[in-house]
């Protein structure tokens, strides 16, 4: 397996596939899921020539099972590591759900020249608990749900969330896919309860706002408008207006894991904003 070894001792797996003079496209995945979640648009786009480049967040998928160091900063140096080690320049970021918020806390402190463009899909950004600043968040009872889930029946909860809201498959008239379903739970258990467990404050407390306005790269914003996981309208229009080069592009009726369930509409519009 390729890895890099992080300043913690943190081991950081990776999947590197195409040409090494191509474009590089990054790809970073959501909560509690792994690289893998990004097959499908990493075959698209080696297709086309480009250089793929995917990683399991740290304790996610096939990376350490870190105790510590699961929040936001950590995540982005994470990163970092991996974009210094693999030298990587005038890359494009795409990061879904949780892997939007790492996009935007790494790319705002990006070494100068790293990073060309960046995507949001379904994103957390800029910030999804309920607080003065941000009313309309969710309530943390929703959190504290998820972590009770969680730590009662890990293995249960990650059937139950695939089969619900993350595609929209609780929805009428939805075309279930149970592998889409087994492929969730499977990349799910091979993660850390823990870290997991961590990363559920650090997806939903983490505040992007300042991120989001340090951004002087072209950014696109992708979002569902029946995302049950992270709602439309606290999250993509506000990122948006906060973005100094920002464009969003909404899809009517479209669930959270779209990119999965719908593939052959979002992998044209990411290859036509970064040939753009």
């Amino acid at each position: 397996m390729s890895t890099i070894t992080t300043s913690d001792g943190t081991e950081i797996f990776y999947k590197d596939w195409g040409p090494r003079d191509a474009t590089p496209i990054v790809f970073h995945h959501g909560w509690p899921l792994s690289a893998d979640d990004w097959d499908n648009q990493m075959l698209f786009f080696l297709a086309r020539g480009y250089r793929v480049i995917a990683h399991d967040r740290r304790g996610h998928g096939r990376s350490s099972q870190t105790w510590e160091g699961n929040e936001m900063d950590t995540y982005a140096a994470d990163v970092a590591a991996l974009v210094k080690a693999l030298d990587l320049k005038g890359a494009i970021h795409v990061g879904h759900s949780t892997g939007g918020g790492e996009v935007a806390h790494y790319v705002a402190r990006a070494e100068p020249g790293r990073v060309a463009k960046a995507v949001l899909i379904g994103a957390v950004p800029p910030v999804m608990v309920r607080k003065d600043s941000n009313p309309e968040g969710l309530p943390l009872e929703v959190f504290d749900g998820l972590r009770e889930a969680l730590l009662a029946n890990r293995a249960q909860f990650y059937i139950d969330l695939p089969t619900g809201p993350f595609y929209g498959f609780n929805r009428e008239g939805a075309k279930v896919s149970q592998g889409l379903i087994d492929n969730w739970w499977r990349q799910g258990m091979i993660g850390g309860a823990k870290a997991h467990y961590d990363c559920i404050k650090a997806f939903s407390e983490t505040d992007f706002t300042e991120d989001l306005k340090a951004i002087e790269v072209p950014v696109l914003v992708m979002h569902g408008t029946d995302d049950q996981i992270v709602p439309y309208h606290d999250s993509a229009p506000k990122a948006v207006e906060l973005l100094r080069n920002g464009t969003l592009k909404t899809y009517e009726g479209l669930p959270h894991g779209m990119c999965a369930t719908h593939p052959e509409v979002v992998n044209p519009d990411l290859l036509a904003f970064i040939e753009s």
